[in-house]
């Protein structure tokens, strides 16, 4: 029996109609958006309501999981100072609930979740959100701008080499590895609270 499949996809710069191009490349029938603000000054095309009205034109479904999912928190118990901590996050109940929902999703829909970041490198969709499902019995894959499609262990090798770690060491296994460079890469890309501009829509993977 076949895995249960999760993509993900990044909206970047793109237009309305290259983002539904590659939905539907790809068959995907449910889009769950992971952004916690789902509202951008540059990219107002993909603000929510223009969003889901383009995917429902299209026949594909749409729910928001940015209060479940989402990078930017309100929670203050996942801060240190002013960065957020994904480990945290990924204790949060509501963030299970989130992971539960995908969960039960995938065993019925095609599910790409959407943030904003073009690499998957870069944005929680990855480094935050699929860390956590990626030993259950699901097939990540990682839809790129371009169409094509990277498989979630090419997204871990390029992770270890995005962070100059080796694949395996006399030390420390390659699974050993992988955690600590999504440890560090977290560290890297974490939403940090910015006073002057609290309250502020977030603009990218947060």
């Amino acid at each position: 029996m076949n895995a249960p499949m999760l993509f993900t996809v990044g909206h970047s710069n793109h237009e309305m109609p290259a983002l539904l191009d590659l939905l539907r490349q790809h068959g995907i029938t449910l889009l769950a958006d992971v952004r916690s603000s789902p509202h951008s000054r540059y990219n107002s095309q993909f603000n929510r309501e223009a969003l889901q009205a383009a995917l429902e034109n299209c026949g594909i479904g749409y729910v928001f999981l940015g209060r479940e999912l989402g990078a930017r928190r309100e929670e203050r118990e996942c801060y240190l100072g002013p960065k957020v901590q994904y480990a945290r996050v990924a204790r949060l109940p509501v963030f299970k609930q989130g992971l539960d929902y995908l969960r039960e999703a995938v065993t019925r829909k095609r599910v790409a979740l959407l943030c904003a970041e073009k690499d998957p490198l870069a944005c929680h969709r990855t480094i935050l959100i699929c860390r956590q499902l990626r030993s259950d019995d699901i097939s990540i894959s990682h839809i790129r701008d371009d169409g094509t499609v990277e498989t979630h262990a090419e997204a871990e090798n390029r992770l270890l080499a995005l962070m100059n770690m080796p694949s395996g060491s006399l030390f420390q296994s390659k699974e050993e590895l992988i955690e600590e460079a999504y440890d560090r890469q977290g560290e890297r890309i974490a939403f940090v609270e910015s006073p002057e501009r609290e309250g502020e829509p977030a603009e990218l993977s947060y």
